[in-house]
């Protein structure tokens, strides 16, 4: 059986995932992204200071939205300093959004690209499937 490492990108982009995403803590940005973040992700694009904030303000979003979230990594690939994920992030709606919260289940496909340089984030894109979010919560159907 062959095996596997994980790169000190996959690392890094799982720990801000789980550690931060999922467990709701803003400060692992601090431990995990470069002070010159660069962040090309909708709604959170930006460099440094106001990079870093961003991430850390989607972390607090998210984790009030659906505080049960996980996430599931379903494949990736390291090349360099660079990884690309492609993943799942399930959870329940139970926080507000777009409105109050709709308890509905939630699970939409994430893709995310991060570029790490001495285990800290440098660069990241990062895709969420927000329509698919948009559809589950029922804030699509409020728009008919």
């Amino acid at each position: 059986m062959p095996v596997t490492t994980r790169s000190e990108a996959f690392v890094a982009l799982e720990r801000i995932l789980r550690e931060g995403f999922a467990a709701g803590n803003a400060d692992i940005v601090d431990e995990i992204c470069s002070p010159d973040l660069i962040e090309h992700q909708f709604g959170l694009a930006g460099s440094g200071a106001e990079a870093r904030e961003h991430v850390k303000q989607a972390i607090r979003d998210v984790h009030a939205m659906m505080p049960d979230i996980v996430y599931t990594i379903e494949d990736s690939v390291t090349v360099g300093d660079t990884v690309w994920l492609r993943g799942r992030a399930r959870g329940t709606a139970t926080g507000p959004f777009f409105g109050p919260p709709s308890n509905a289940p939630v699970d939409i496909a994430l893709f995310e690209v991060a570029r790490v340089v001495d285990g800290r984030i440098v660069e990241h894109w990062g895709n969420p499937d927000r329509f698919a979010l948009l559809a589950q919560t029922g804030i699509l159907a409020r728009l008919e």
